[in-house]
């Protein structure tokens, strides 16, 4: 006698769930649509400075948040990077007989290019992420919602003293980073035969002001992005804590990936700049 026990075991068997259709595509547009909303956040909150101004009491405190506190994570990775690249360079210099250009060339890799690197992925990493989860949970709770009823602006109030701190404390930062790299990079080249005076008079006699000021001018760019996006992560928050969390893994990530991709624009536009003049 013919059952029809498949036909009712397929009709109960449980689907299987679709799989997700996110392809190149709609990442390239997402990718897309978070750079526009960056950029109009980044509008307003000029806007909001240059009209209505911050309070100097909020620009302290964040200054003291985002600065001070990246301030040991910026000198254990400039430092440990000055020892191991000065390490192999030194070892190199003796091989071939140019010990005499050590400490010079770590000086222009640090003033051109690593100290504003490595502070800008350090003040991400450390503040960057401690700003999207702040006020990524002021969202989830209403708290901003409850400024907006207020009649505050949560651009002027939240996203505006964070944006101008981090913008001002990025350069400080990065001084700090040159100066950390080249004393663990003098500390290896030591070790290797190179003495404190052989090297610091390399830094002296291959550095250039311009050196410097380039580094400063990508720190302060590096400051700004890393201000912005860490907001407009924040403010992008949804789902409650498991939200928070994502902001923050989201903001760490676009800070490092537009610090390089600003690296690689800025290092054109100040070569070109140091070659025409």
């Amino acid at each position: 006698m013919p059952t029809d026990l498949p036909t009712k075991a397929a009709a109960i068997k449980p689907q299987s769930a679709p799989r997700s259709t996110t392809g190149p595509l709609e990442a390239f547009s997402s990718m897309l649509e978070t750079v526009g909303e960056t950029a109009i956040l980044a509008w307003k909150t000029l806007i909001a400075i240059f009209r209505e101004g911050v309070s100097p009491r909020d620009l302290i405190a964040q200054m003291s948040a985002i600065g001070a506190d990246s301030m040991f994570v910026v000198l254990i990775v400039t430092s440990s990077t000055g020892a191991v690249f000065a390490l192999y360079a030194a070892r190199q210099a003796m091989q071939f007989g140019f010990g005499s250009f050590v400490g010079g060339g770590i000086a222009y890799t640090f003033f051109n290019e690593l100290g504003p690197v490595l502070g800008g992925v350090a003040l991400a990493a450390r503040s960057g992420a401690a700003v999207a989860a702040e006020i990524g949970s002021m969202v989830v709770t209403e708290q901003v919602d409850a400024l907006r009823a207020m009649a505050i602006s949560p651009v002027r109030y939240l996203v505006a003293p964070r944006v101008i701190a981090a913008l001002v404390m990025m350069p400080v930062l990065t001084i700090i980073s040159d100066v950390f790299g080249l004393i663990g990079g003098m500390i290896t080249s030591r070790m290797s035969g190179i003495t404190p005076t052989m090297y610091w008079e390399s830094v002296r006699t291959m550095s250039h002001i311009s050196d410097i000021t380039h580094g400063l001018i990508k720190a302060c760019v590096f400051g700004f992005l890393i201000g912005i996006s860490s907001c407009m992560q924040g403010l992008a928050t949804e789902g409650g804590a498991t939200g928070v969390g994502r902001s923050t893994t989201k903001s760490v990530v676009m800070c490092v990936v537009l610090i390089f991709i600003a690296d690689v624009i800025m290092a054109r536009l100040l070569t070109g700049v140091a070659i025409r003049s």
